[in-house]
């Protein structure tokens, strides 16, 4: 059995000035995307200049914090949402939707991809392999936080979260995610989009990849207390939210592939 480190969440503190590790994580995720975004930018096919990849990441921000502050509020608690209208706003307080930020994303991408002339499918196609790191570095910040914790269990790294109801070691649920939504998730992704691929392909395997990792990660997480199972014993709000990714991608790699290389 193992301990959770108890690491500040504050990495800064200058007098009133306090800077989090969760900040510094999201920050280290979109310096990567802008990296990696320019050198993808450098193949001939993409829609992008590397001059453009650094407004494209303005928009993503946008839709990644506003997004993902909606969907946390509508997917999982719209209940506070609706006792205290004001809470939208306290993002400090906590509360981010993988899900939601991924809907936020897609409308910048819609956005950004009509004010540079280039469709909503390149755009994705462009984005999707830079994602997973930000997802990762996420992941690493849910860790230090000791949030989001997994359920109860006997394995050998089986660790205790202070900050859970119990002194019960559990699943680190965050490392698992931040090994498949992070490790596994970029390789797959990058390797995947190395060379030109059908449109809408690279969008449907990141779709696929991340439903199917999240939909098997949340049977050792802890579901949301104010949610609990939904169904079944197991089935959780995660697993609900990702399993229409899994279809969707999987259809969208079809068409994809009848459709061949543009």
């Amino acid at each position: 059995m193992l301990q959770h480190p108890q690491i500040d969440p504050v990495a800064i503190s200058l007098g009133p000035l306090k800077i989090h590790w969760y900040g510094l994580t999201y920050l280290v995720g979109f310096v990567a995307g802008w990296w990696l975004g320019r050198l993808r930018a450098r193949k001939p096919w993409s829609p992008l200049n590397e001059d453009q990849v650094g407004d494209l990441l303005f928009y993503i921000a946008l839709g990644v914090i506003l997004g993902g502050r909606f969907g946390y509020v509508v997917f999982y608690n719209f209940d506070a949402f609706i006792a205290d209208p004001l809470w939208l706003l306290r993002v400090w307080e906590g509360g981010m939707s993988f899900h939601g930020g991924l809907l936020g994303v897609m409308l910048a991408l819609w956005w950004y991809g009509r004010k540079v002339g280039s469709g909503f499918w390149r755009m994705a196609d462009f984005v999707a392999p830079l994602v997973p790191v930000g997802l990762g570095a996420g992941r690493i910040g849910n860790f230090i936080n000791g949030e989001l914790w997994g359920k109860p269990t006997d394995v050998p790294w089986g660790m205790v979260f202070p900050q859970a109801p119990d002194a019960l070691a559990r699943h680190p649920s965050q490392l698992y995610q931040f090994a498949l939504e992070g490790v596994l998730f970029f390789i797959i992704l990058w390797w995947f989009s190395a060379k030109p691929r059908p449109r809408m392909a690279v969008s449907g395997l990141f779709l696929v990849c991340y439903g199917v990792f999240r939909f098997l990660v949340e049977f050792v997480r802890q579901p949301d207390p104010q949610l609990g199972y939904l169904a079944f014993d197991w089935l959780t709000m995660g697993q609900v939210l990702s399993f229409p990714m899994i279809l969707a991608g999987a259809g969208l790699m079809l068409i994809a592939y009848r459709r061949g290389v543009e």
